[in-house]
């Protein structure tokens, strides 16, 4: 009897929960070995189990106003002001904005849901987060999110929105955003309630809130780190909302005392790991140089 890609892979026996999180060679094994499988097995699951036109990832979900100043930049880079008009500089360097249509979220959600029931192994992320809505994005990470869907749409928030506006806040970064990373964030009060102060190994990161709206949380706020004085300013995400900063800036998420919360965690950086020099001064660059993606091909490198 023929067993199809997707059997197969719900099949497998997983790492444990402490293999994956100490980084057991057997935990590494297994995603090595059934590579190949897992990715066919998304590539099945979404063919004959995800309904297109009810899940469908496409440039609908992002915030209208984002995605026609965007738009507009990439076909006049001169227009590039109208974006930046729609970000909030809310400490030094950390810039707050509305990156999905918090009334489109659902259907993102509803896919990710999906995802999450679909019994194919998934990699969550080492030391951050292990539970079932932890999961890594880019096809640099073993065991990432293989859906051919989901990683068409990953691809454009980091060529046609991230990059170009990280560009446009931080000019220094370029050609230290060749390469990308990725991975999903899951906050309650039983498992992962907090994450302590620390610095990202990336030129700039991207965190964008996942909650529906009604979907409310309390405590969980981002605490960011004055780079001279040592202020702490502590911003609260809602729904479809993003943070976007260096990630040489200090940061920590607050311990979640009620509810739940989801978010994408998207870094640029350069290859094999490269970040810019600290107080690597700001470049002055020609505003196409800006909406633009380099050719680099994926070095394969994953920060974690």
């Amino acid at each position: 009897m023929h067993t199809n890609q997707l059997q197969l892979a719900r099949a497998l026996e997983r790492p444990t929960r402490q293999a994956m999180l100490y980084r057991e060679p057997t935990a590494q094994d297994f995603w090595n070995n059934n590579a190949n499988l897992i990715t066919k097995a998304w590539k099945e699951w979404e063919n004959s189990e995800i309904d297109s036109s009810v899940f469908k990832l496409d440039s609908s979900l992002i915030d209208k106003n984002l995605r026609e100043a965007v738009q507009q930049a990439w076909q006049n880079p001169s227009k590039e002001h109208l974006v930046k008009a729609l970000l909030n500089e809310v400490s030094p360097d950390v810039f707050q904005f509305q990156f999905f249509n918090p009334d489109r979220l659902a259907v993102l959600r509803g896919y990710l849901e999906q995802v999450w029931n679909a019994q194919i192994p998934i990699r969550p992320p080492y030391g951050i987060v292990l539970n079932r809505r932890g999961a890594m994005l880019d096809s640099r990470s073993e065991g990432y999110l293989a859906a051919p869907s989901f990683q068409a749409f990953y691809n454009e928030m980091l060529n046609i929105y991230m990059r170009p506006i990280s560009r446009l806040l931080f000019p220094e970064i370029t050609g230290y955003d060749t390469q990308t990373f990725g991975f999903s964030i899951y906050y309650d009060p039983s498992t992962d309630a907090s994450i302590r102060p620390h610095t990202d190994a990336s030129s700039v990161t991207l965190n964008i809130n996942l909650n529906l709206p009604g979907e409310e949380f309390t405590g969980s706020e981002v605490d960011f780190y004055h780079p001279y004085t040592g202020d702490i300013k502590s911003l609260t995400f809602t729904p479809g909302a993003a943070m976007l900063h260096r990630g040489n800036i200090a940061h920590a998420a607050k311990p979640i005392t009620s509810g739940e919360r989801t978010n994408f965690v998207l870094w640029l950086y350069g290859e094999r790991g490269r970040l810019p020099l600290q107080g690597t001064p700001r470049l002055e660059i020609d505003p196409k140089q800006r909406w633009t993606n380099p050719n680099n091909p994926n070095d394969g490198y994953a920060p974690f």
